[in-house]
């Protein structure tokens, strides 16, 4: 009832705002200017009321006031259509029956009329103009390349994501790099309402390649002018972002606008925010032609259908060739394509407030697009320094944009109630899986993490590897958590080969662990490391899962699978790809066993031979791995044969027996049903066994595990009963799955773990 009143009130006062202003204007216009019968001064400067310069200036006042009563006129009659309007929706709006989101912010593309009946902020449907209906999908597309700007497209789209309350469908335009990385992060991203679309980039080099370009993004930065030929011809208006945009609102905002867009208008943008067209930045700066201060394209409104009608194609190649013969190069890409367009079709755009897009780069005019934080709509990151720009108010920008780089993408996972979703058979299939599991089985968590999806970022990190020519190469596969980081370097100096590795990490963490990389220099030399982001979620440690993830993103024919924890012996790598060739691993099931030895001690003077180990050995320096806790892991590789061997030797599979293997990359992955500690290798050793492989101890290698603090895992295993009960009742399950899986031959395997 008091909303009603409140609505009732508010359509009082427009009302009589209707019927009063335009009498108080013309009452202005025509009393206000006499006193006692005799014209009054309207301006300070006319002292003499009969002169020439006294009518001139009468005359342009009149002719202002005239003005201003027609755009008041105007003003009226457009609150009139919205109260008419109101008055239609009222009894929708006293039911509470919202089916459409309203756009509060008007442009300065036309002539502002709305301003004076709609202000900013005001969260009334009375005098908002329909704009956006609720489950409209919004397009948006966004050029990305490289290991780099992936990155940043996540920030990005987690910016959008927080306040978006609508469909959106997202068409990359990516390289290979780029695609692979986000496909798979968009795959398990799983984000309901969200589509994603990849168009190949690199099949649109020779769109653009024509075309010298000085500006740091290359050849990709120039790919937004052929968006009308690359999107689907169906596609009828799209939002175009840089990678380095921030959104501090709800994007169907933004896509508001489009509804005011009039005649021949077709491009929405925002005014460049420095004096770079101005040319006046430096002697001899001989800037591209723009209008004015010209415009910035790090957010694009783009009327695709009516581009195309108009040969956009041919209207930006022309220009570009023309003024290629005088500039030589463009110094900001596509940039400055679209303002030497613009300077000689000015009405093709639709000028944004400057809200939209506030530019963040040095000597920047960015803060007169915002009195309050609340003015915020979207930053821009535009400057090669990023987040070291100089800005009186970078501080709170650079927060800003933290929040949403540290922010836990998991959250994002919301439903759009009252939207319907397209119909996912990944979805749909993981919903089967865990209808059908017992939530009262107290196994129920273990169980249930078999299934969980966990959001994955590959190559976090630049990677540039090309395997050996001659088919020999080999991977060091391992994963790890946050307190092993400080195993890489050590790792990188006794492993010069390639490395995979999956990173357990939360979102806050991953930017941690990319500020501890980009601080090494040992790990910034190397580009053969891929580093593997898989994102926290659930209360296990999906070691399985991570060694996966690892061992699937190997580009060479055999992988070394390690554990973090451990040191390679000095040249391992080269010494295991002659024994790859030496034993044929090419053409036999093997799995060449590297001994793992331990040490007690955070400073160790680490071996650098088999005669050297062999002594710290009998010194009590080093021992065999697990030897006074889990004997039976590593019992078969027959350390006392070892010693003395020269060449390698064959051993059988016996209970619980877990060594560290080369193997092709071919071989079975790790079961995900093992999570935390406990039977993750065991169960891997095993169905290499089922499959026939030939163990074999490889005679001067060898691994030494260094010291840490216990786990987290491993301490819930030795203080949680029902921890190991339920690690007892998976390898069970797993025992009779392989027994159904490879018949007669595995039943030793029940045998075996009976008799341990």
């Amino acid at each position: 009832m008091l909303g009603i009143c409140r609505g009732r009130r508010k359509f009082l006062a427009a009302s009589l705002t209707v019927l009063f202003v335009p009498a108080v204007t013309w009452i202005y216009l025509f009393a206000g200017s006499f006193e006692d019968g005799k014209p009054v001064s309207l301006s300070p400067l006319e002292s003499q009321p009969h002169s020439p310069r006294y009518t001139a200036s009468s005359q342009r006042e009149r002719e202002s006031l005239e003005v201003r009563m027609r755009e008041v006129e105007e003003e009226n009659r457009a609150l009139r259509k919205q109260l008419s309007l109101a008055q239609r929706r009222s009894p929708a709006h006293h039911h509470g029956n919202h089916s459409k989101t309203y756009s509060m912010e008007e442009g300065t593309g036309d002539s502002e009329s709305l301003r004076a009946g709609i202000v900013a902020g005001n969260s009334s449907e009375c005098g908002q103009q329909p704009a956006v209906e609720k489950c409209e999908t919004i397009h948006v597309a966004i050029v990305c390349a490289g290991y780099n700007a992936s990155r940043d497209v996540v920030t990005l789209v987690k910016s959008v994501l927080f306040h978006r309350r609508n469909p959106l469908h997202f068409h990359l335009i990516a390289d290979s790099i780029a695609k692979q990385i986000l496909a798979t992060l968009f795959q398990t991203w799983m984000v309901p309402a969200v589509r994603i679309d990849f168009y190949d980039a690199d099949e649109l080099k020779s769109e653009v390649s024509w075309i010298p370009n000085k500006h740091y993004s290359g050849i990709y930065g120039l790919m937004k002018l052929v968006l009308t030929k690359t999107l689907p011809s169906n596609l009828e208006r799209v939002i175009v972002l840089d990678t380095d945009i921030t959104f501090a609102t709800d994007i169907a905002e933004l896509w508001a606008v489009f509804h005011k867009f009039k005649g021949q208008q077709v491009l929405g943008l925002v005014e460049n925010q420095s004096d770079w067209y101005l040319g006046n930045l430096w002697k001899n700066h001989r800037p591209w032609p723009a209008l004015g201060r010209g415009y910035n394209t790090g957010v694009i409104l783009l009327l695709l259908d009516k581009l195309r009608k108009m040969k956009w194609e041919q209207m930006w190649r022309l220009t570009a060739e023309r003024e290629l013969m005088s500039m030589l190069s463009t110094s900001l890409a596509d940039q400055d394509i679209f303002n030497a367009v613009i300077k000689q079709n000015p009405f093709l755009v639709y000028q944004l407030p400057c809200f939209w897009n506030v530019q963040l780069s040095d000597h920047t005019r960015s803060e007169q697009c915002y009195r309050d934080v609340s003015d915020l709509k979207v930053i821009h990151w535009n400057s090669p320094k990023k987040l070291r720009v100089k800005n009186k108010h970078v501080e709170f920008f650079r927060n800003l944009y933290l929040t949403f780089l540290e922010y836990d993408g998991n959250l994002l996972r919301r439903e759009l109630f009252g939207c319907p979703s397209e119909t996912d058979v990944n979805s749909e299939n993981l919903q089967k899986q865990l209808s059908e599991l017992d939530e009262d089985d107290l196994c129920y968590e273990f169980r249930r993490e078999r299934f969980t999806v966990h959001r994955t970022h590959l190559y976090f990190l630049h990677y540039e590897y090309e395997p050996a020519s001659d088919n020999t190469d080999v991977t060091l596969v391992a994963q790890l958590s946050m307190d092993r980081l400080q195993m890489l370097e050590a790792i990188c100096k006794h492993w010069e080969g390639p490395i995979s590795l999956a990173l357990y990490l939360s979102d806050a963490e991953a930017q941690q662990f990319l500020r501890y990389a980009q601080g090494s220099e040992v790990l910034m030399s190397r580009h053969n490391v891929g580093y593997h982001i898989v994102y926290k979620e659930g209360q296990f440690y999906p070691v399985n899962l991570l060694r996966n993830v690892a061992m699937k993103h190997i580009s060479t024919p055999y992988m070394f699978l390690s554990d973090i924890d451990f040191l390679p012996m000095y040249g391992l790598y080269e010494y295991l790809r002659k024994s790859v060739i030496q034993l044929d691993l090419a053409n036999t099931k093997k799995a060449l066993i590297v001994p793992a030895f331990e040490t007690l001690r955070y400073r160790l003077s680490f071996p650098k031979s088999k005669a050297e180990l062999l002594s710290m050995l009998d010194m009590g320096t080093l021992f065999t791995f697990r030897y006074h806790v889990w004997t039976k892991g590593h019992a078969p590789t027959n350390f006392a044969k070892w010693r003395t061997a020269t060449t390698p030797y064959r051993v059988e599979w016996e209970a619980d027996f877990e060594p560290y293997v080369v193997v092709r990359k071919d071989c079975p992955e790790y079961d995900r049903r093992f999570v935390g500690f406990g039977w993750n290798k065991v169960a891997h050793i095993m169905e290499l066994d089922a499959q026939e492989y030939e163990f074999t101890v490889l005679p001067n290698a060898y691994m030494i595990h260094m010291p840490h603090a216990p786990s987290f895992d491993i301490t819930k295993f030795r203080s949680n009963k029902q921890y190991r009960i339920c690690l007892k009742t998976l390898k069970e399950e797993f025992q009779q799955d392989m027994s159904r899986h490879y018949g007669f031959a595995a039943l030793k395997y029940l045998t075996a773990e009976n008799n341990s």
